[in-house]
């Protein structure tokens, strides 16, 4: 493995391991993290719950082969005081945002269970491509010590493929909100990158990358003085682990002015009229970036 460059954050690093039939991704998100985080007063049990949603939907969505596809994951209560949970990963653009109930998450302790969180709720992953126009979507109960396990579930139900996956997250006194996350999955029919064909459970190679990987600790992929290729080696050095960065992550909220007078031009000119205030605004919340958009009514264009 090269060690001529060195990925550190918000930039995954996808490794493949050929012998073990195995390919990873390793990220750690920090100042596109809290770019993100910054536009709402999350409390730390609600920003960690956030950070590692992120973490995994960057982590998912650097799969995706179609470069301007879209992953978005929605994680929805089953009567938890954690209303809403949506993030989605488009080409490196990130976005998410937590919906939640303030009293009732203040209530459940600083450690809280997926159940405590969410309730029976469940958890939805898309993976859109835009080339073809394709849609998959699998829907699993949010169950197991974190949203990673819940993803696992899916991964197993859903696409068949043996995975293993880790979150961590933590609040830096000085550093702020630092989040970092490992995807392994082993490929069926021993070809990397080849689509599967069967699934095995009695595959040696797996449960022995398995078996490394989970020795992988929260303070590793949070430590900022680690780079993600150290970390790989670290884990693989008995491998040859082949290392590739990926795409550069970044804030992705897409609201605008006209992005927004695009939507309310789909509406009757009566309905945009019943939304506009006394000074013919139509005032837009957009959630993810917790900004208000005023739209005037006349530069709505539309016809009805």
């Amino acid at each position: 493995m090269s060690d001529s460059v060195e990925t550190w954050f918000d930039q995954p690093l996808l490794f493949t391991i050929a012998e073990r039939h195995v390919r990873g991704r390793l990220v750690r998100l920090g100042p596109a993290l809290r770019t993100i985080i910054a536009a709402h007063s999350y409390p730390p049990v609600a920003e960690k719950l956030l950070a590692e949603a992120l973490v995994l939907t960057v982590l998912l969505g650097s799969t995706l082969k179609d470069e301007k596809g879209q992953l978005t994951l929605q994680a929805q209560t089953g009567g938890g005081p954690v209303e809403l949970l949506v993030c989605d990963y488009r080409g490196g653009e990130l976005r998410g945002y937590l919906k939640f109930d303030a009293e009732r998450l203040a209530e459940i302790g600083p450690e809280p269970t997926l159940f405590a969180l969410f309730g029976e709720g469940f958890l939805a992953i898309t993976f859109d491509q835009a080339t073809t126009g394709e849609r998959y979507q699998g829907i699993v109960p949010l169950e197991g010590a974190s949203i990673g396990d819940a993803a696992e579930h899916y991964f197993e139900q859903s696409e068949q493929i043996s995975s293993l996956i880790k979150l961590a997250a933590r609040h830096d006194a000085e550093a702020g909100c630092v989040a970092g996350g490992l995807l392994l999955q082993h490929l069926p029919e021993g070809e990397v990158g080849r689509d599967r064909l069967h699934v095995r459970h009695d595959l040696p190679e797996w449960e022995h990358a398995r078996t490394i990987a989970e020795t992988l600790k929260p303070d590793e992929l949070t430590d900022p003085a680690t780079s993600l290729e150290t970390l790989a080696w670290r884990l693989f050095h008995e491998d040859e682990v082949r290392v590739a960065p990926g795409v550069t992550i970044s804030r992705g909220c897409r609201c605008s002015t006209g992005y927004f007078a695009g939507v309310l031009a789909q509406f009757p000119e009566s309905e945009r009229r019943e939304m506009a205030d006394e000074q013919g605004l139509v005032q837009v919340d957009c959630a993810f970036c917790s900004r208000v958009f005023p739209i005037p009514l006349g530069e709505i264009g539309a016809e009805d």
